[in-house]
């Protein structure tokens, strides 16, 4: 833990006090999004100290050129970015003539700031004395409306306190804004219209490069005391910048307020010679609203998705804020409704990584999505990486395999490869093995076999060639091996055969064989598209089964495991515990040259084969890598402290587990990293569901039915949670004695429970 100021609460994320330090780490924290768009917690009023101004538009990027000392071929020629949208959260407030601006004013006092997770808004509270001796409260309240996914509206409210006095609002756009992350400082946007409309203001311009219309929009409505005030406004503008100026003589203890509507529509919704168009007509249907009502049809639409994805604990309020925090930004981020989007890494938090797809959408997201949305979500996810297996065949080509192989990439907007850092473009290929994975995991879990004949069986079979391809024969061992990776440890890199790359390239090969002899067999025209198609030969196939009959796996007698890599007992083998803790992390401390040559773990690698493949192995197997490798993990990814509490509570290790959970489910509140104030991690905190209903509740598909072993931790009273099994909603209540099962519907279901065979039936509650 390296922060401790947000306050404890069920519902929501608290801040009280004002901090300078802090004020990023907040924008972070506070962050709002409805999957369509998303901004940072940034002031809506000038503030003047150190900040990091963000709002982010779905799918809209920008392919920044690739900047590297060395250029090596096959490089991506570009990473992309993320792109820092046009302001339109913006209102500059006078005070007589005074900027009201929290780093210069004279005292701030009564600060507090609220994102509450259960409506879906963020308000902020305060009181301040500016340099002119006036004093004012100020109230506001903002958020991204998900009825109408182009729109948010803010509530700004000023009440001078110790006299009367002039208050002019202007609410603005500002289409000048730069990114926080760019390779070349290039110009991201170009402005092609400035247009005002009376109190409609709009801003229409396109990305450079990629040219992605928008348009981003704005109007205003003015209260005093609630009553509201028909009132014109001084129009001004700029080749990039438009405001409306509306001021007011203001009485003692009045409350002056403002209701801004603002928002983006985008070419990827409407024509791009209709945007103006369509801005017009989202912002008079969000006026006809009004405030109130929008808020109420958020409060509404969040009761829809807490009704489902919500997850209880008794007990334990800061792992109950935690995981209540990770649904919640998850759902901002991602909500199924787009099937060209997916879930980037910082969502709308922040800009850190470019691109907005990884591994994570895979091997982390698609289980929370698939359990608390529907089955057409996840598939969804998976057709978003069907749609994109032209570029994973021409990312491979251009690394020299042929033959249909695809590479999918580590980094991608729209399919093609954008990661700019060596070791991960080339080497970190595990990441073909989890888009495999996921395909498995989907019909596991849904038992929906359609999608492999359609659709994924291509996807396979295009895995499969470039794992053969990727393999190399030594005739020194009489196997083959796969030479200059990088695991899921990336502090790691050129390393010869990591186990857990061999390992699902081994699976990923007799899955690919595996499913071409059930659509032979069961989808035969299926079959014969998809032979024709790809122009798999039964020659080739036995490439695929020699590869995999025969891969190699490093292995040590004396520890009885599977080493991470070939020659990681060759390190010095000085275990976490041992090091110093101003050491830590190391990713900030320690140059990467020591980082390569040390024994330490960024997160699981070989234990994250064992996560995803535990019925392969014993229970023994796995208490022994566990015992050997997690010494030496530092967990510094984001994406390791969920898969370690999973394990542990496998393994009946209840405390080690709770303290991984808490550490996942809070990794961002208390900033365990050093790097909040950059953006959360929105893929990991799938991960956080995960070691709650994987972890305690023990959710598997054990012989096609839905299991659980149930455990909890000490310091909770009990915990709740649903999960949509095959279109049945289930919920579990884990006690310190009993666990309850209650089915939604009017169908029957059958499940295991510690390993005994439980039927749940409607209206009843069910003890096990």
């Amino acid at each position: 833990m390296n922060q401790d100021y947000i306050k404890p609460n069920a519902w929501s994320i608290l801040e009280e006090g004002f901090d300078k330090e802090m004020v990023k780490s907040s924008e972070s924290l506070f962050s709002i999004g409805n999957g369509a768009m998303g901004q940072r917690a940034n002031f809506e009023e000038n503030y003047s100290g150190e900040t990091f101004q963000g709002s982010y538009i779905a799918g809209v990027y920008y392919p920044d050129k690739t900047r590297v000392g060395w250029w090596k071929n096959g490089y991506p020629e570009y990473f992309a970015k993320v792109l820092n949208a046009p302001n339109w959260i913006g209102i500059n407030v006078l005070i007589n003539t005074e900027n009201l601006d929290l780093n210069t004013c004279k005292s701030v006092s009564k600060f507090k700031r609220e994102l509450n997770m259960k409506e879906g808004w963020l308000s902020r509270s305060f009181e301040a004395q500016l340099q002119n001796g006036i004093k004012v409260k100020v109230e506001t309240q903002r958020f991204l409306s998900l009825e109408l996914d182009e729109v948010g509206a803010i509530k700004y409210s000023v009440t001078p306190l110790n006299g009367d006095c002039k208050i002019t609002f202007s609410p603005y756009l500002d289409a000048g804004i730069t990114n926080e992350d760019t390779n070349w400082d290039d110009q991201f946007w170009d402005v092609l219209e400035v247009y005002q409309n009376n109190q409609q203001s709009f801003i229409k311009a396109r990305t450079m490069k990629t040219h992605f219309y928008t348009c981003t929009f704005m109007e205003s409505r003015l209260f005093i005391n609630d009553d509201e005030v028909i009132t014109g406004c001084n129009n001004t503008k700029t080749t990039n910048y438009t405001s409306c100026n509306y001021q007011q003589e203001i009485k003692k203890n009045q409350t002056y307020t403002i209701h801004k509507f603002g928002g983006y529509v985008v070419d990827r919704n409407h024509k791009k010679e209709d945007l103006i168009h369509a801005a017009k007509d989202i912002l008079d249907k969000a006026v006809s609203f009004g405030f109130d009502a929008l808020l109420e049809m958020q409060k509404n639409s969040w009761a829809k998705i807490w009704n489902m994805s919500d997850i209880t604990i008794d007990g334990d309020i800061k792992a109950q804020q935690g995981i209540r925090f990770n649904i919640f930004q998850l759902n901002q981020t991602y909500l199924g409704k787009d099937a060209s989007l997916n879930i980037g890494p910082k969502g709308f938090t922040g800009e850190k990584y470019g691109g907005s797809t990884y591994w994570d959408t895979e091997a982390y997201c698609i289980p929370f999505y698939m359990a608390t949305k529907d089955q057409s979500v996840a598939r969804t996810l998976l057709e978003y990486r069907y749609n994109h297996l032209e570029k994973a065949i021409e990312n491979a080509t251009k690394l020299g395999f042929k033959n249909g192989a695809a590479l999918y990439p580590m980094v991608t907007m729209n399919g093609e490869e954008c990661h700019n850092e060596w070791e991960i473009t080339f080497e970190e290929i595990h990441r073909n093995g989890a888009i495999a994975f996921a395909i498995f995991n989907y019909f596991r879990f849904t038992n929906d076999y359609s999608y492999i004949p359609e659709k994924g069986l291509e996807v396979l079979i295009g895995i499969a060639r470039f794992w053969q391809q990727r393999a190399t024969f030594s005739s020194n061992k009489n196997k083959f091996m796969i030479l200059g990776v990088t695991g899921p440890n990336e502090y790691e890199n050129n390393i010869n055969n990591n186990w857990y790359t061999n390992y699902i390239a081994k699976w990923c090969i007799n899955y690919a064989l595996e499913n071409i002899n059930i659509v032979k067999s069961d989808h035969i025209s299926d079959y014969i598209r998809i032979k024709e198609k790809t122009n798999f030969s039964d020659d080739e196939l036995m490439k695929w089964k020699k590869v995999s009959d025969n891969i190699y796996f490093p292995y040590s007698e004396k520890h009885n495991v599977f080493l991470q890599q070939d020659g990681f007992l060759d390190k010095e083998l000085i275990t976490v515990a041992n090091l110093e803790k101003s050491q830590r992390p190391i990713n900030q401390k320690w140059s990467w040259d020591r980082i390569l040559r040390s024994p330490y773990i960024k997160q699981a690698d070989t234990l994250q084969g064992f996560y995803m493949f535990e019925d392969h192995f014993a229970t023994e197997e796995l208490e022994r890598h566990f015992d050997f490798y997690e010494p030496f993990t530092v967990h510094e990814s984001s994406l390791s402290p969920c898969v370690h509490s999973i394990l542990a509570a496998k393994l009946d290790r209840m405390e080690q587990a709770y303290t991984f959970y808490l550490r996942t489910s809070r990794l961002d509140l208390d900033d365990y990293n050093h790097e909040v104030e950059e953006g959360l991690h929105i893929t990991s905190m799938a991960g956080t569901w995960m070691s709650i209903v994987e972890g305690f509740g023990g959710m598997r598909i054990i012989n096609n039915m839905l299991s659980f072993s149930p455990k909890i931790p000490k310091q909770w009273k009990s915990y709740t949670f649903k999960v949509n099994f095959r279109n049945q909603i289930i919920k579990v209540n884990v006690g310190q004695n009993e666990t309850y099962f209650e089915i939604e519907g009017n169908s029957n279901l059958q499940i295991l429970v510690n390993g005994e065979v439980v039927n749940v039936s409607p209206n009843n509650l069910q003890t096990a």
